[in-house]
């Protein structure tokens, strides 16, 4: 707190000292010690620190200053004593850089607690995800809530069925465009057949992979960023919510699941085939008195049967008619190589 000239900290007057300095006032401006009882000495002390009265020079009374010029000087005391603080403070932090520095480039993690572990580029996350997978002894969970490439399912089922043959759980979730995108079809029915469980849940989650209930991996704030986490609190927090969304979550009969449905296969159909003919996705919703949001799911839909990575690709394809989208009945026979279905 700030000190006043006296060095005593300075705090507001009690309802005492407010009805002394106003007596004193109305006793034009001056009070004879004489003239003070004995509870008024406490009062008289305060506004004397505070410096409302001042002793009046060669006699034994008191007189009053002006409070605007107390509250000036107080003010200024204050600044000061801000401008000192912070003043120090600034030392201060210049003073700890270099063990700040050092702290955080060489100093190992609390006990108990680890270091998250931020990988970048998606070929190095993908790595690291099939090293991890591949040392797993009990459960593999994941959650996928976008459509995923064909080749990397491809990859997956390499990793995952050897998984599942060795006794591990795994247990996966998708949202439910997943049931129009054949690849996944077909992977999901592979897996299952395996022992694994897929299931769809409709409702926004990110992208999740839980190895062992010991480490996690979650997006990172760039799109080709992921953050592996081995915190025991925070892989137990991610696995809770899995195990929410896993009880919500529909079993399909992926060996069985078909396309969708004849009319949304028509209008889809129909989308395509502007789009390949040139036409925006504005000018499709137009001409088929869609919405832009219908139209913009047909197209993600076609976008996942045809492998299509953009708009532009997608017309191409399906234009010159070089991938024939499949339905979920259609998956590719596997080879046996070694024992792996691939």
């Amino acid at each position: 707190m700030v000190g006043t000239a006296s060095g005593t900290p300075y705090a507001p007057l009690d309802e005492a000292a407010r009805e002394l300095y106003l007596a004193v006032l109305r006793g034009v401006g001056r009070v004879e010690a004489s003239e003070l009882t004995e509870q008024e000495l406490a009062p008289l002390r305060r506004l004397v620190e505070i410096g409302l009265l001042v002793a009046q020079p060669g006699g034994p009374g008191y007189i009053a200053v002006s409070p605007r010029a107390v509250t000036r000087r107080i003010g200024a005391e204050m600044r000061a004593e801000a401008v000192r603080l912070l003043t120090g403070s600034e030392q201060m932090i210049g003073g700890f850089g270099d063990l700040i520095q050092a702290y955080e480039q060489l100093a190992a993690p609390p006990v108990g607690r680890s270091a998250a572990e931020h990988v970048h580029g998606l070929a190095d996350i993908q790595k690291r995800v099939f090293q991890l997978a591949s040392e797993c002894r009990n459960e593999l969970v994941t959650v996928h809530p976008g459509p995923r490439e064909p080749e990397l399912l491809e990859a997956s089922l390499r990793h995952d069925v050897p998984l599942l043959l060795r006794g591990c759980r795994m247990r996966t979730i998708y949202q439910p465009s997943a049931l129009s995108a054949p690849a996944t079809v077909c992977y999901a029915a592979e897996v299952t057949k395996h022992g694994g469980a897929v299931r769809v849940l409709d409702e926004p989650f990110q992208r999740t992979f839980i190895i062992d209930r010991r480490v996690a991996v979650i997006p990172g704030e760039d799109p080709e960023e992921a953050v592996f986490l081995d915190d025991p609190a925070v892989v137990a927090h991610l696995v809770r919510v899995f195990e929410r969304d896993w009880e919500r979550a529909q079993a399909p009969r992926w060996g069985s699941v078909r396309s969708i449905d004849p009319a949304a296969e028509a209008t889809g159909g129909r989308v395509g085939a502007l789009m390949s003919q040139g036409l925006t996705q504005q000018g499709v919703a137009r001409r088929l008195g869609l919405s832009e949001r219908t139209v913009a799911g047909h197209l993600a839909r076609l976008r996942n049967r045809y492998g299509a990575r953009t708009l532009f690709q997608l017309g191409w394809l399906m234009g010159t008619a070089q991938i024939r989208p499949v339905g979920t009945g259609d998956c590719p026979p596997r080879e046996r190589d070694g024992g792996i279905q691939r």
